[in-house]
């Protein structure tokens, strides 16, 4: 196939929809599938975008930062210019990660040129608004949202609660698309002593938290825990709270931003995985924690009620909660016999889940994008036709 994927953050940016688009293009490069990548630049003057990404070119647009999150790039240009790109590239199919701004003037370009979208559904835009100060916007983000999934040939969406979301706002042709784990680099044999000595006391537990430090993710709920006896909480990750949240958790350790193998010795050597965001339409560090024989306490919203069985592989708690969250994470860190049995649930849960089989099924709808388009074509052609004279 030639695919175009618009993304509406990319590299050098790294998160959850970075790192799925990553794993598809490495996906369909072994295919041998022809890419192009559409992303906003990281810059004005491009100095920091990759030129290409798998062998396959990106084709990055001015973008400005958005304001006080200055590493999410919203992408400049218009319709029109998407358009051309397009036109140029002939794609059979345009993939549109996280449609919201470029992607919706992807999905606008491709209709007017008759091309299939697989829209993919991963970031609930519309609950940010109350958590930046601006309540009143999410209807209308909600509207966007709406006409851009009204407008895609098929819409994926990454968990039950998601599919639920779109179905509750009249959103049709939807299809549960979810996310596969690298169970090699996640796994329990990455349990690093050695650096649980330099960030806990003998005979404390890490409680754990991977993720963006922004007001979406909740992490400041995490102070119920600061304090909680015979626990050190280990923080991974950056973003624009990071100053405040050290203020609000002084106990805490901040590791900042880790990938690789550092990630994965550092989140197999957690006792306990916390998750508070209640904005997550899947949540990938819960199943790497998972894979990583770790038990995750988080909240029951979104895409973590897939993800954890509460009591088996570890507890989900209310949404807003926080004694909730504190009584869960007590429980397992008190309870080695406990913890160690969730751990194993947990691991053994997300064996199968692999990126090869998902990214397969990505494919087929690629097809299936292709083949409604396809019939839209010929109903559009039969209705255009003046039927014989009798």
């Amino acid at each position: 196939m030639r695919i175009a994927v618009v993304a509406e953050s990319f590299l050098p940016h790294m998160n959850g929809v970075t790192h799925s688009l990553l794993k598809v293009l490495a996906h369909l490069r072994s295919r041998g599938d022809e890419v192009l990548v559409i992303a906003p630049s990281s810059s004005w003057l491009d100095d920091e975008a990759p030129a290409s990404v798998e062998g396959f070119p990106v084709h990055c647009l001015p973008s400005m930062p958005l304001s006080g999150y200055s590493s999410v790039r919203l992408a400049a240009g218009t319709v029109a210019r998407v358009r051309r790109i397009l036109a140029e590239f002939e794609p059979d199919v345009v993939h549109i990660a996280s449609p919201f701004v470029l992607g919706w003037r992807a999905v606008q370009a491709s209709a007017q040129l008759g091309v299939p979208t697989v829209s993919v559904y991963q970031t609930e835009v519309p609950a940010y608004a109350s958590r930046y100060g601006f309540p009143w916007l999410e209807s209308l983000l909600w509207q966007r949202v709406e006409n851009i999934h009204d407008a895609s040939t098929l819409t994926l969406v990454p968990s039950s609660f998601a599919l639920a979301q779109l179905r509750s706002h009249g959103i049709q042709r939807l299809n549960l698309w979810r996310r596969g784990v690298d169970t090699s680099r996640f796994s329990p044999t990455r349990y690093d002593a050695g650096w649980r000595a330099t960030v806990a006391e003998p005979g404390e537990r890490i409680i754990g938290y991977v993720g963006r430090l922004a007001a979406e993710k909740q992490v400041e709920d995490l102070a119920v825990l600061d304090a909680l006896p015979g626990t050190r909480l280990v923080i991974i990750g950056s973003g624009p709270q990071k100053e405040s949240l050290r203020a609000r958790l002084p106990r805490a350790h901040f590791a900042g931003f880790q990938t690789g193998l550092d990630l994965a010795r550092m989140v197999a050597t957690f006792d306990v995985f916390v998750h508070p965001g209640e904005s997550e339409t899947f949540c990938q560090t819960i199943q790497e924690a998972m894979a990583s024989g770790v038990p995750v306490v988080a909240v029951g919203r979104g895409g973590p009620l897939d993800l954890v069985d509460s009591s088996r592989t570890g507890w989900l708690y209310e949404p807003g909660d926080l004694e909730g969250l504190r009584a869960a994470v007590a429980d397992l860190a008190g309870d080695d016999a406990k913890r160690r049995a969730f751990g194993r649930a947990a691991h053994a849960s997300v064996q199968g889940r692999t990126w090869p089989v998902l990214c397969e099924q990505l494919v087929a709808y690629y097809a299936k994008a292709i083949a409604v388009q396809a019939r839209r074509a010929e109903v559009a052609s039969g209705v255009r036709q003046v039927p014989p004279q009798s």
